[in-house]
C-alpha cells in the first residue's frame, strides 16, 4: 500500500491519458470558442471606447485556463503546486463594467470546461449565453432614466424648466447645479418616453443656451 501511495504521489495519477492529439483538440476547441467570445464582446460592447486589449486578453485567458486544467488532471503533485502558485497571484486592475466581468468569467469557464474534456457543454453554454444576452440587449428599455444637461444664462430658467419637466416627465430630480456669474448649468435625472419633444421645448425657452439628453448608465455618480 505504501508503494502504491508513493507511486501515485511521486509519479503522478493521470485521470485521463494525455496525448498530443488530445492536447491539440482541447487547445484548438478552446481557441475557437474564445474567438467566438471575442466576436460577441466586440458586437455587444456599449462602452464609449472599445478596449481591444481587454478583448484579446479573453482569448489568452481561456487558453491559459485550459492548459492549467490539463496539467492539473495529469499529475496530483503538479496540481497541488499549481494551486499554491496561483494563490499568491493578485490582480490589481479594477473592472468597473459588470458586463466585462461577465465576459471574463465566461472566458475562464470555457477554459475550465474544455480542459476537463466537456467541449459540447462549452459549446451549448456559449450559445445559450449569447442568445440570452442578445435578447435582453435588444429589449426596449421601459422606464429607463436619462440625464438632461442644460446651460442657461439666467437663474430664472430653473423655475421655468421645472414647469416644463412636470409636463413631460414622470419623475425628475436635479442631480447637479453649477452656478457662475449670470450662468447656470443643470444636470437633471429624468424619466420620460418623450425625450425628443422635451428637448425641442427646452431649447426654445428664452434663457436656454444649450440642452442635451444622455443615457444614464449608472457609471457616473454626482
Amino acid at each position: 500500500m505504501s508503494d502504491l501511495i508513493r507511486r501515485y504521489l511521486l509519479e503522478g495519477y493521470a485521470t485521463t491519458e494525455l496525448t498530443v492529439g488530445n492536447i491539440l483538440i482541447c487547445i484548438g476547441s478552446t481557441a475557437i470558442l474564445a474567438m467566438y467570445i471575442y466576436v460577441v464582446y466586440k458586437r455587444m460592447n456599449k462602452n464609449s471606447f472599445y478596449n481591444r486589449n481587454f478583448n484579446l486578453s479573453l482569448i489568452a485567458l481561456a487558453i491559459i485556463t485550459a492548459a492549467i486544467i490539463l496539467t492539473i488532471q495529469s499529475n496530483i503533485v503538479v496540481s497541488l503546486g499549481m494551486v499554491g502558485a496561483l494563490s499568491i497571484v493578485r490582480f490589481r486592475t479594477a473592472i468597473k463594467d459588470p458586463l466585462d466581468l461577465i465576459f471574463m468569467f465566461w472566458s475562464i469557464s470555457i477554459g475550465i470546461i474544455c480542459g476537463a474534456g466537456y467541449i459540447l457543454i462549452a459549446v451549448i453554454a456559449s450559445l445559450v449565453i449569447t442568445l440570452i444576452m442578445l435578447w435582453f440587449t435588444n429589449l426596449p428599455l421601459a422606464g429607463g432614466t436619462m440625464i438632461l444637461v442644460v446651460n442657461a444664462d439666467s437663474f430664472e430658467a430653473e423655475d421655468e424648466l421645472a414647469v416644463l419637466l412636470e409636463k413631460f416627465c414622470k419623475v425628475w430630480k436635479t442631480r447637479a447645479r453649477n452656478l457662475t456669474k449670470g450662468n447656470i448649468n443643470l444636470a437633471i435625472e429624468i424619466e420620460t418616453s418623450r425625450e425628443k419633444e422635451l428637448l425641442k421645448e427646452v431649447i426654445q425657452m428664452e434663457h436656454i443656451l444649450s440642452a442635451s439628453v444622455v443615457e444614464n448608465s449608472g457609471d457616473v455618480t454626482v
